[in-house]
């Protein structure tokens, strides 16, 4: 039969992120997510852990780990602050993956060490005002110059780029015009790489959001940058496609740090089941509370062993797209449904920000929206049925 445990390794990983989330970062998240602040104490932490370059080989510094890795810490980051979850997760899956996947020898030693320390942070690039879900309309654009890139346009709702450890972020432009086999004309995006310090290079002003409030999201201009030649990432008019490799990925990550926000929802419900009384007895002797907490659990379960299947696929070299696309939206459907029901189940205490329940129940939507809509998800479900 199957088996479905968890090496050693993995759950030693799991119960040290777990503690460390519960024992370091629950304490101070009512804090920051009330002060909109970002946690670099915390984040500072996490780094001195190795989380960040878990999923790396030791050779760029990381911890030789693999991205089932990533996934665990996530989930136990995420139970109780899933803004903190969202730094690392774009950190390392957006921010350094698409480096460690398409960069050269020289881009990895120049980056890779750095941002699997912790200490340096880097973005993706790829949403714009006009270029959400259709990232292929992308207006930016980049023309070379006497060596360099120059490169205008505009980036929205961009994680982890303009903390004061932010120190790259990878855009996709449009670089060119390319002709398809049946002869009309596309547009060339590829991916280049620009530190944040290059003059032209502006993170406005952090969005106000509803959640997420301790997480770095801000919206990017590009006004002449100029970088090296040198700076393009992978192939030149291979940007978008390895970008939507990147967000295969992603997906698996996304929804790992959902399962976590569905887990923490469960948890806080049971705990205050068991001790809230009212006509007599501890609510969670109704029914009606009871079985609600049963199926959140039920939503966990299912969307926990939708995101390992995915990761295992991802690292055995089998096809996950589908997978994928199939976790991150039952795992982000599960989070948000679980918000709403722990909201309930507290009652009036679940509307008070400084409980849990209730920063999950602000921050799970944005989960069904980011790293590619449900709608997204279910297009590529479809299309990998033939449909």
């Amino acid at each position: 039969m199957p088996d479905f445990e968890l090496s050693e390794d993995y759950q030693d990983l799991s119960k040290t992120v777990r503690e460390f989330a519960d024992e370091v970062v629950a304490p101070v998240s009512t804090k920051h997510d009330e002060e909109h602040s970002f946690p670099y104490e915390i984040i500072s932490q996490m780094a001195d852990m190795g989380l960040f370059g878990l999923p790396f080989p030791e050779e760029f510094g990381g911890m030789g780990g693999d991205y089932f890795a990533l996934a665990l810490a996530l989930e136990q980051l995420a139970r109780v602050d899933q803004s903190v979850a969202i730094t690392l997760e774009a950190g390392v899956s957006l921010g350094a993956m698409p480096i460690y996947r398409f960069g050269n020898e020289e881009q990895k030693q120049e980056w890779l060490p750095k941002l699997a320390s912790g200490k340096a942070l880097a973005g993706f690039g790829l949403t714009e005002p006009e270029a959400g879900s259709d990232a292929g309309g992308t207006k930016t654009n980049a023309r070379l110059d006497g060596g360099q890139w120059v490169i205008n346009g505009n980036k929205e709702f961009i994680t982890n780029s303009g903390t004061d450890i932010s120190r790259l972020v990878t855009v996709t432009a449009v670089t060119g015009q390319q002709q398809r086999p049946d002869g009309t004309i596309k547009k060339e995006i590829s991916t280049i790489l620009i530190p944040t310090s290059t003059p032209g290079f502006k993170a406005e002003k952090a969005y106000n959001k509803v959640g997420w409030n301790a997480s770095d999201t801000h919206p990017l201009t590009l006004n002449d940058v100029r970088v090296p030649e040198a700076n393009l990432l992978g192939e030149r008019g291979r940007g978008y496609a390895n970008f939507l490799s990147i967000l295969d990925e992603g997906r698996i990550a996304i929804a790992a740090l959902a399962v976590g926000a569905a887990q923490g929802c469960v948890e806080q419900a049971v705990r205050y089941a068991k001790e809230r009384s009212a006509f007599g007895q501890s609510i969670g002797k109704n029914q009606a509370i009871a079985f609600k907490i049963a199926r959140m659990e039920a939503r966990v379960h299912v969307a926990r062993l939708a995101y390992y299947d995915a990761a295992a696929r991802m690292l055995a070299g089998q096809p996950f797209k589908s997978q994928a696309a199939i976790a991150k939206m039952v795992a982000s459907e599960a989070a948000m449904d679980n918000a709403r029901d722990a909201t309930q189940v507290f009652g009036g205490y679940g509307f008070i920000n400084e409980f849990t329940v209730a920063r999950h129940y602000r921050d799970s939507k944005i989960l069904e929206v980011g790293e590619g809509t449900t709608e997204v998800q279910l297009m590529l479900i479809a299309r990998e049925l033939g449909l």
